[in-house]
């Protein structure tokens, strides 16, 4: 298959996706409890796997940390949701959407700033008593929000980088500050996680109603409506629409 100028297409990170049966090797398959509703267990194979891990493996959020958590997507609110079940005792959403911030909420987040109304680091400052936050998850993955995740950390804190930056992008930053400032700083691919051990692990949190994977389901749509939805998802009306055949 290829798109009109010739450019040669090839299913995404192996598997494919959009399609009514989709080949792929047995060792990017999981077994997964089969009481777990296909439209909640699916998003485990991605979103919600990167936001989730990018906390617990890759953050290593415990009780007690204050995290903050820029961008309130699919993504985002994952992060949201695991740090509320890990234990920190704070989560600061930041987003430039309202309608975002609120469902952040719903997942667990102590406290939510507006980017597009305030200085996100300043306001992260004035809620941790002028520390910063111990955990940064950046799940935008842009310069402008890397930074400001960057600055809104404590010293020696940890900043978290899961959200996937467009090649072109360009970061800079003082050298002097990633030394001054200690701590890690680190990118999270696909949460850091271990497919077979960590999604039976989200799948039992669901199934005992730890882990609230339908709120993440906004829709489910039918294979022809995949345009409509990521319409839906540029506007940010939905979290996640999934494609279920025969609907």
């Amino acid at each position: 298959m290829t798109l009109a100028d010739g450019t040669r297409l090839k299913a995404a990170i192996g598997i494919g996706a959009f399609a009514d049966l989709c080949l792929v090797d047995a060792g990017q398959a999981v077994k997964v409890d089969p009481r777990a509703r296909p439209e909640a267990a699916g998003l485990v194979g991605c979103g919600i796997m990167a936001g989730f891990g990018a906390a617990v493996n890759t953050g290593g959020v415990g009780r007690g940390d204050s995290v903050a958590v820029f961008g309130c997507g699919g993504v985002g609110d994952a992060a949201i949701a695991a740090s509320k079940l890990a234990g920190a005792r704070q989560i600061v959403a930041v987003d430039i959407d309202d309608r975002k911030l609120d469902w952040a909420r719903d997942f667990g987040a102590t406290d939510a700033i507006n980017a597009s109304r305030q200085d996100p680091v300043e306001a992260i400052r004035g809620l941790t008593d002028g520390n910063g936050v111990d955990v940064a998850i950046d799940a935008v993955g842009s310069p402008q929000t890397f930074t400001q995740a960057f600055y809104s950390r404590d010293h020696a804190g940890t900043v978290v980088m899961v959200g996937v930056p467009d090649p072109a992008m360009r970061l800079e930053l003082p050298l002097i500050e990633v030394f001054g400032r200690g701590g890690a700083v680190k990118s999270s691919w696909y949460g850091d996680c271990l497919p077979s051990r960590d999604f039976p692990i989200l799948m039992d949190l669901y199934l005992r109603g730890a882990l609230d994977l339908d709120r993440f389901v906004s829709e489910t749509i039918p294979l022809d409506g995949v345009e409509e939805a990521f319409a839906k998802m540029g506007r940010g009306e939905v979290l996640r629409s999934v494609v279920v055949l025969g609907t």
